[in-house]
């Protein structure tokens, strides 16, 4: 969500990538979709590419890693470097929850590192009210988000965000079978 909020800020086109999306078992394939990313990047300049879970592809490098992940690192290492000397409007961002296992050659790429933790009470309650507020089916008073926050103690704003989806879920899930095809039309509200 902060990375997204930074790219809206600066009005930058956004780029959100799962490290583990760009991992294939394909020899070259993980190495030439990193190329492709940046080169994307280059092309929608100025932009953001966010790799979440950038873990899985810059781990540090060990006498018996595989060569795969030299291979990716070292041609994400190379592009990163390739951005950063031009004139290219590109930011990379990455986030972790394993930063100790980052390869020191990538952390040295990423020179501002911020820890991001995980939202306490008040932050929880007014991402859930926010979260819920397009919910018309889902109607919470103050004191009943509040409860939900205090019971979401440790959930990160991801974790928030499939319990507000879940929510909304719920009475289809409680619909019995056959039930979905008798509800009418005109009961439906509009998704676009």
């Amino acid at each position: 969500m902060l990375a997204k909020a930074v790219a809206t800020e600066s009005k930058c086109v956004f780029l959100n990538i799962s490290a583990a999306s760009i991992l294939s078992k394909w020899v070259g394939d993980s190495e030439r979709y990193v190329k492709v990313l940046f080169a994307v990047a280059r092309a929608l300049e100025p932009a953001i590419i966010f790799l979440d879970e950038v873990d899985a592809l810059l781990i540090a490098r060990k006498e018996d890693s595989n060569n795969v992940g030299r291979r990716v690192l070292t041609q994400f290492l190379t592009e990163v470097d390739g951005a950063a000397s031009g004139e290219e409007r590109i930011l990379v961002l990455g986030a972790t929850n394993r930063p100790q296992e980052l390869d020191d050659a990538a952390l040295r790429r990423f020179p501002k590192r911020l820890l991001v933790p995980m939202p306490d009470l008040d932050a929880r309650a007014q991402l859930l009210t926010i979260l819920l507020h397009n919910q018309p089916d889902i109607t919470l008073s103050a004191s009943e988000i509040n409860r939900v926050a205090q019971l979401t103690d440790g959930y990160s704003a991801s974790d928030l965000t499939q319990l507000a989806k879940d929510a909304a879920l719920g009475p289809i899930r409680e619909l019995k079978p056959g039930q979905l095809q008798k509800i009418p039309k005109s009961a439906l509200r509009p998704v676009r």
